[in-house]
C-alpha cells in the first residue's frame, strides 16, 4: 500500500518551469550548454546543480557564450545552446546572435527575464530582448505561460535547424521558472506559416542541367548552404562529371578540395584573382547556397552581365535579391544536386569536352600572374606564418578558426582546406572577437581534433578573457596571434584610400607570453622565420592551451584586392599600378 501511494504521488507531482526547462533540453538531445548565471535564472542554475546529463560551460562574457555555441554548432551541425540572465546578460548576446544569423548557423539562446508582471515597468535588469533581437534572429519568443514552455522549446529547436538555419531567442520570465505544472513534451509541432521547401522543382533542375551542358565557360559557386545540407559530395561529383571549375565563398571554403585542378579557391574582394576573372568571363554561373553578398559580387551592375545565372537556395528570399537569376531553384542543396545528378546519369545530356578543356586551360593561364608582397625585405611576413601553420597541421585532423581582419583573409587564401567544417570564421557580420570562443566551442565538439585559432592582435583582445575558460575546462586550443601592432585591415584601407592617415589604428598589446603565464598556460614569442617550426611543434604537442605571439611586418597588405564598388575583374595584385589587372575580358 505504501509503495502504491509513493507511485501515485510521483505520477501527480508537478514540475517547476526551471526543472521542465532541463527536461525539454534532454528531450532534444542537448548535453552541452554555454552560459553565465544571474539573478532571474538562478532557479535553472539550481536545477543544473543537481543535473547529471547536461554539461554547462561557464564563460567569462555572454558574447563569448554565443560564439562558443556557434563554434560547437559549426562542427556538429546541431544547434548550439546558450543560457544567460536578463538585462545586460541578454544584451551581451546580441553580437553573437547577429553573427550566427548572418552566417546561418543554428542556435537556441535562452535569456532570463524579469517577472511577467514587471515587464515594461523598467524593472532592475530588464531589457526588451525580443524587440532588440527581432531583426537579427530567425525567430524569438517571450514565454507568457508555463503551459507554453515545452511547446516553445520544441518549436525553437525545430526552427533553428530546419530550412535556412539560424538563431532562435527564447525569453524566460522569472515567474515562469518558478510556476509548476505536469510535464508533457509534445511529440510533434504544427507551424502553418513555416514550411521550408526541400525538394527542387524537377523541371527547373532539368533546365539547369541543359544550360550547364550547353555552356562553353561555366563556373560553379559553392556557398555555405552546401555545408548546411551536407552536399559537398554532390557538388564535387557534378564538377567532376561536367568538368566545371568551382569557386567558393568564404562560408563555402572546404566544400571543394583546394588541391583539385578544378578548384578556383575563394572568389571576391580578397579572393583569388583567377577565380574573379573566371566568374567575370563565364557564360553560365551555377550558384548553390550563397546569398550573393557584396564581398563576392563587387559592383552589382557589372557582375556576370553576359552570363546566365542558375541559383539554388533553400531560402526563396535570397533568390534574385541581389543578382538577377535566370533559373531559380528553391530547395535543399543536397536534394537539388541529387536530382540534377540523377538526370545527368540517364545519359541524355552531353557537353563539349574540348570547349571545357580550353576553358580550364584559360583559367590556368591566369594563375601565372602572381601577387607581389607589399613590403620588400620583411623580417617575418604574416603570410609566411600562415604557410608554416598549414604545413605543420595539414596531415592532422585540424580545425582552423579565425578572428576577423587581414589574418582571416590570408588564412582563407593560403591554408588549403579540403574538408567541410574545417574552417570556422565570421563572414556576414565580420565579428572581431569571434574566433577564440568559437575555437573553444569547436574543441568541445571535437575533443580529439587539433583546434588552431588564427587571430590578429586587435581581435584577440576582444574576448581574451576566455583563456580562463580554457584553463578551467582543460580545453587545449592553440592561438596564433599575428601581431603587427595595427588594426591591420582598417590600416590597409587608410594606406590606400585615406592618404596614410592612420587614425586610431595603431594598437598596443600586452606581453602575450607573460599574459599566458598569468593564466597558467604556455606562451611563445616568435620574431624570425627560423623560429616558427620549433614553436609550432612545441605548441601542438603541449597538452593544454597555448598562445603563440608572432611579431610580423606591420605594413603588409592583403592582395588580391578588389576595391569596394569595383567589378571583380578589376583586381589589385600589389602596390604597383603596373601589376594590377584592369577589366581583363576574353
Amino acid at each position: 500500500m505504501a509503495a502504491e501511494q509513493i507511485n501515485q504521488t510521483n505520477k501527480t507531482e508537478k514540475m517547476t518551469g526551471a526543472r521542465m526547462f532541463l527536461e525539454c533540453l534532454k528531450k532534444e538531445g542537448v548535453d552541452k550548454i554555454f552560459g553565465y548565471p544571474g539573478g532571474v535564472i538562478l532557479h535553472i542554475y539550481d536545477e543544473l546543480y543537481k543535473c547529471d546529463y547536461i554539461k554547462h560551460y561557464l564563460v567569462r562574457h555572454e558574447q563569448a557564450a554565443v560564439h562558443a555555441a556557434e563554434g560547437y554548432a559549426r562542427v556538429t551541425g546541431k544547434p548550439g545552446v546558450v543560457l544567460v540572465t536578463s538585462g545586460p546578460g541578454a544584451c551581451n548576446t546580441v553580437t553573437g546572435i547577429a553573427n550566427a544569423y548572418y552566417d546561418s548557423y543554428p542556435l537556441v539562446v535562452f535569456t532570463g527575464q524579469v517577472d511577467s508582471k514587471l515587464i515594461g515597468n523598467d524593472a532592475f535588469q530588464e531589457s526588451d530582448i525580443v524587440g532588440i533581437t527581432r531583426t537579427c534572429c530567425k525567430h524569438n519568443y517571450l514565454v507568457k505561460n508555463i503551459s507554453d514552455l515545452p511547446r516553445v522549446i520544441k518549436e525553437s529547436f525545430h526552427i533553428a535547424k530546419t530550412g535556412k538555419p539560424g538563431p532562435v531567442v527564447v525569453s524566460l520570465p522569472k515567474d515562469i521558472l518558478t510556476a509548476k505544472m505536469d510535464f508533457e513534451y509534445p511529440d510533434k509541432i504544427t507551424l502553418p506559416g513555416y514550411n521550408p521547401t526541400y525538394e527542387g522543382h524537377p523541371i527547373q533542375c532539368r533546365r539547369a542541367l541543359k544550360l550547364l551542358c550547353e555552356a562553353q565557360r561555366p563556373v560553379i559557386i559553392s556557398g555555405g548552404g552546401i555545408i548546411h545540407s551536407d552536399a559537398w559530395q554532390e557538388i564535387r561529383e557534378i564538377a567532376q562529371k561536367l568538368n566545371i571549375p568551382v569557386a567558393t565563398t568564404l562560408m563555402g571554403i572546404g566544400t571543394y578540395p583546394q588541391d583539385n585542378e578544378l578548384s578556383l579557391g575563394m572568389l571576391g574582394m580578397h579572393g583569388n584573382y583567377w577565380a574573379n576573372l573566371a566568374v567575370s568571363n563565364c557564360d553560365v554561373l551555377f550558384a548553390v547556397g550563397t546569398r550573393f553578398n557584396d564581398r563576392i559580387t563587387g559592383c552589382l551592375k557589372r557582375f556576370c552581365n553576359d552570363a546566365k545565372v542558375i541559383h539554388v537556395d533553400i531560402d526563396p528570399c535570397s533568390i534574385s535579391k541581389n543578382v538577377h537569376v535566370d533559373i531559380p531553384i528553391v530547395g535543399d542543396a543536397k536534394n537539388v544536386l541529387n536530382l540534377i545528378l540523377n538526370e545527368y546519369n540517364t545519359g541524355k545530356y552531353k557537353y563539349n569536352a574540348d570547349m571545357r578543356k580550353a576553358w580550364v586551360r584559360q583559367i590556368e593561364s591566369w594563375k601565372e600572374k602572381r601577387v607581389i608582397p607589399a613590403v620588400e625585405n620583411a623580417i617575418l611576413r604574416p603570410q609566411t606564418v600562415i604557410k608554416h601553420i598549414y604545413e605543420k597541421t595539414k596531415n592532422k585532423d585540424t580545425i582552423i578558426t579565425t578572428e576577423v581582419g587581414q589574418h582571416q583573409m590570408w588564412t582563407a587564401q593560403l591554408y588549403k582546406f579540403n574538408k567541410p567544417r574545417q574552417l570556422i570564421t565570421s563572414g556576414g557580420l565580420g565579428t572581431m572577437g569571434f574566433g577564440f570562443p568559437a575555437a573553444i566551442g569547436a574543441q568541445i565538439a571535437a575533443p580529439e581534433k587539433l583546434v588552431f585559432n588564427i587571430a590578429g592582435d586587435g581581435s584577440i583582445q576582444m574576448n581574451i578573457q576566455e583563456l580562463m575558460t580554457c584553463v578551467d575546462y582543460k580545453i587545449p586550443v592553440k592561438t596564433a596571434v599575428i601581431n603587427n601592432g595595427y588594426l591591420g585591415m582598417v590600416r590597409q584601407w587608410q594606406e590606400k584610400l585615406f592618404n596614410k592617415h592612420y587614425s586610431q589604428t595603431p594598437i598596443t598589446s600586452p606581453d602575450y607570453v607573460k599574459l599566458a603565464e598569468a593564466y597558467g598556460i604556455l606562451g611563445i614569442r616568435v620574431t624570425e622565420e627560423s623560429q616558427i617550426d620549433e614553436a609550432l611543434d612545441k605548441a601542438i604537442t603541449f597538452d593544454g592551451p597555448v598562445i603563440l605571439d608572432f611579431i610580423v611586418e606591420p605594413f603588409e597588405m592583403v592582395y588580391p584586392w578588389v576595391l569596394a564598388g569595383n567589378p571583380l575583374n578589376e583586381v589589385l595584385l600589389s602596390n604597383k599600378i603596373e601589376d594590377n589587372l584592369q577589366g581583363e575580358q576574353l
